[in-house]
């Protein structure tokens, strides 16, 4: 049965998480990483419930932490980044924790899949690497071919290979979002609250089954995905009820 999510509103200030994917989900996809665009009025959106549910909001994202920040300045949430390679708890406790990097060797023998052809981009986190071909989508199925290849010369343990919308990331194994969540929801601003998630990639796959583990609903974005309670049309929607949900917020507080 799908859950519309307006019927999760108003959230209770007191019980509610909010889990949120970044690229596709908040925010619509744009040629390059680093051309997304952070409407004003989101910054205040999550402002406010940020506010309105005692800090217990964050982000779950492929990208860094110190990536996250930048977007979305002058506005910090917790995160998980990197896939569950990086986790910032808490705003106030400083830098986040950082996992070792990829190796260089590894790295080197990735990056050279760029070489393809103009369009596949290469963006270098420090604990992994991504391969973009969002500029070039007739590469894809290339530069897959070529990341599997490579795979299959280093030891499995080594590192983990995720497919996601026009890219391909290689971290260190044993971490992923779900790893990710679970740590966050055992944190005091998280703790006994029942987290709602929204994601959009194939990397949310591994949030959406634990999400019922914290009795909590989750939404994919642009179709349905298995596992999910509900889904949102696009980013816009997912905007547009967050921003229900913060006004909602704001009239149970003023009650």
């Amino acid at each position: 049965m799908q859950i519309d999510a307006d019927e999760l509103l108003p959230f209770s200030r007191k019980s509610t998480a909010l889990l949120l994917d970044i690229d596709g989900t908040l925010l619509d996809f744009a040629p390059t990483p680093r051309e997304v665009w952070v409407d004003p009025d989101l910054l205040t959106t999550l402002k406010s419930l940020y506010a309105g549910l005692d800090g217990a909001v964050a982000f779950v994202s492929g990208r860094s932490i110190s990536d996250i920040d930048l977007i979305f300045s002058p506005l910090q949430l917790p995160a998980v980044g990197g896939h569950g390679a990086e986790f910032r708890p808490d705003i106030t406790a400083g830098d986040a924790a950082h996992p070792p990097p990829l190796p260089s060797l590894i790295k080197r023998e990735f990056a050279m899949i760029s070489k393809i052809g103009r369009g596949v981009l290469i963006e270098d986190k420090g604990y992994a690497l991504a391969l973009h071909y969002r500029l070039a989508p007739d590469k894809g199925p290339a530069v897959i071919e070529a990341v599997e290849k490579i795979r299959e010369l280093i030891p499995p343990e080594a590192v983990e290979v995720m497919h996601g919308k026009f890219v391909v990331e290689i971290k260190p194994a044993a971490t992923n979002k779900a790893s990710g969540v679970h740590a966050m929801m055992r944190e005091p601003a998280f703790k006994g609250r029942k987290p709602i998630f929204i994601g959009d990639d194939i990397t949310d796959q591994t949030v959406f089954p634990i999400i019922s583990d914290y009795h909590g609903q989750c939404f994919s974005v642009g179709h349905r995905m298995a596992g999910t309670d509900g889904c949102f049309d696009d980013p816009t929607a997912v905007r547009a009820w967050l921003a229900r949900a913060a006004e909602s917020l704001e009239l149970v507080t003023e009650a």
